[in-house]
């Protein structure tokens, strides 16, 4: 099975996806953890590239189709094999990621970044995607190290990614799709979000078993 786990900066992706792949392993799941853009070579360099290349302007369309090709190369070598030997994926954002942030904050049409992702992904959806919200300025507030080129980006790019996040969720309600998306508030403490997350991934394997 494949989740993905996304959201604003500083509203604990890292800490809730440890959490996450310990216990589906103590559930007996063999996990595969991955970041995206990372968990490759050219993951990686598209990464430090987008995130730390500070001196470098890249316009959005570029930055959205640096982003979809480093996704692409993620899921031909990683996801996919992984899910194809019967491993459980969990990765640190995906193709919502994009949607939000160069579409719904950045200004780029939405239903053109959904379509290029389906093309740079294979069609290759999560299972279940958990979205940790919380007001960007209080995420904000949480980040004590340098902050990347992203994170630079001003308080009402950052108030724009959290709505993105929220109205993609509405979306995705309307459009029957609501069991495949849950939004968590990362204001509850640690043990609780992840309460909240089992809870959902429990009913998602449920669901995926049942399909099969």
């Amino acid at each position: 099975m494949f989740f993905s786990i996304d959201g604003g900066d500083g509203t604990g992706k890292s800490t809730q996806l440890k959490l996450l792949c310990r216990w589906l392993e103590e559930q007996g799941h063999e996990v595969l953890a991955c970041r995206d853009p990372g968990s490759t070579p050219l993951g990686e360099a598209v990464r430090e590239l987008l995130l730390h290349r500070t001196d470098l302007h890249i316009d959005r369309t570029s930055e959205m189709l640096l982003y979809m090709a480093a996704r692409a190369h993620l899921v031909n070598e990683v996801i996919r094999p992984a899910l194809e030997e019967g491993k459980t994926v969990v990765s640190d954002r995906y193709l919502l990621a994009n949607v939000v942030y160069q579409g719904h904050a950045g200004g780029l049409d939405i239903d053109t970044l959904w379509e290029v992702g389906r093309v740079a992904t294979g069609g290759l959806a999560p299972d279940l995607t958990i979205v940790l919200d919380m007001p960007s300025e209080a995420a904000a507030a949480r980040l004590d190290r340098e902050l990347d080129r992203m994170e630079l980006q001003g308080d009402g790019f950052h108030a724009r990614v959290r709505q993105g996040f929220l109205d993609e969720a509405t979306r995705q309600e309307a459009s029957g799709h609501g069991d495949r998306y849950l939004v968590v508030d990362a204001s509850a403490t640690i043990d609780a979000i992840q309460t909240q997350i089992r809870s959902a991934v429990s009913r998602a394997i449920k669901r995926h078993k049942s399909e099969i």
